[in-house]
């Protein structure tokens, strides 16, 4: 089954599905052996993550197709992937559609900001109109190679215009061809229930950390209609502090003794990466290279 067809059923198959964020190909082992059913990969951790910089349309698409492709390789979920703007025109977008497909990407989220964008829970937002959204829209549904990709369109326009707006802004990128929408920095539970009983497509709900959506539960988003629930950052984010604790260690007391209970094990390590079963095919590959030593 391709990757836009599994991300589809797993919609379709969940009340609520959970979307979780990795950052690297380790941690998507980790969300996929704990019971996840699809992954993200945020455009903020690739730049986070990966370059060192702040989600402010600095990375490219390479820089994001990289993370794809070695996440992709390394798990059987189908992965959503956020684009941001789509890194240009028309053609630009075609292309990136074209890249993460071939990566292995499920689905991807285009967003409405200008080129030059910020993150979606910050103030500031400039958006391009609804006019050049749904050319952004058209131009990655146009390009995909398989009919069962998923466009979803994200839309900063709530903050900016209002409910009505944001709205209307959906209907008319699920008219250019999006097959699923994302609002974004909603607010109350209320908003997301007026947003779904408008929509006729799944609606996405953002539950990222600190920022202007609170943390609503997955019954809270059930009852709201919402259909996937996406936690971006949240074990990255867990990661970080943990880094900073033992760095902060080891410096101020000379040791890592103090942090050895917060850290996995090397044990631990390797069963999730199954590194036990590499060895052996690595002992038989050897006892058979001596033996084919030996019988000459």
């Amino acid at each position: 089954m391709n990757p836009g067809k599994k991300f589809r059923e797993s919609v379709a198959q969940n009340e609520l599905l959970k979307c979780l964020g990795a950052t690297t190909a380790y941690h998507a082992l980790l969300a996929e052996k704990s019971g996840a059913k699809a992954l993200y990969i945020s455009g903020g951790g690739v730049a986070a993550g990966s370059l060192g910089v702040p989600d402010l349309g600095i990375s490219t698409l390479n820089d994001v197709a990289i993370d794809v492709e070695r996440i992709c390789a390394r798990t059987s979920l189908p992965v959503l992937v956020d684009i941001d703007t789509g890194w240009g025109g028309a053609f630009n977008i075609a292309r990136a559609i074209n890249t993460l497909e071939k990566a292995g990407a499920g689905a991807i989220h285009i967003e409405d900001q200008v080129q030059q964008k910020r993150c979606g829970h910050r103030p500031n937002k400039a958006l391009v109109s609804k006019a050049e959204m749904k050319d952004r829209i058209k131009s990655a549904a146009d390009a995909r190679i398989s009919d069962d990709f998923v466009i979803m369109a994200r839309t900063d326009s709530l903050a900016q215009y209002g409910l009505e707006a944001a709205i209307d802004i959906m209907g008319e990128c699920i008219d250019a061809g999006a097959d699923m929408v994302f609002p974004e920095a909603v607010s109350e539970l209320a908003i997301y229930k007026k947003i779904t009983e408008s929509i006729t497509v799944p609606v996405l709900a953002n539950i990222t950390e600190f920022g202007l959506t609170p943390l609503f539960t997955t019954d809270e988003l059930i009852g709201a209609g919402v259909k996937i629930a996406l936690y971006p950052l949240s074990a990255f984010r867990a990661a970080n502090q943990a880094a900073l604790n033992v760095y902060q260690q080891i410096i101020a007391t000379g040791s890592q003794q103090g942090v050895l209970e917060t850290m996995q094990t090397r044990e631990e390590l390797y069963q999730y990466l199954g590194y036990h079963r590499y060895e052996q095919q690595l002992d038989q590959l050897f006892n058979k290279g001596q033996n084919d030593v030996n019988s000459i």
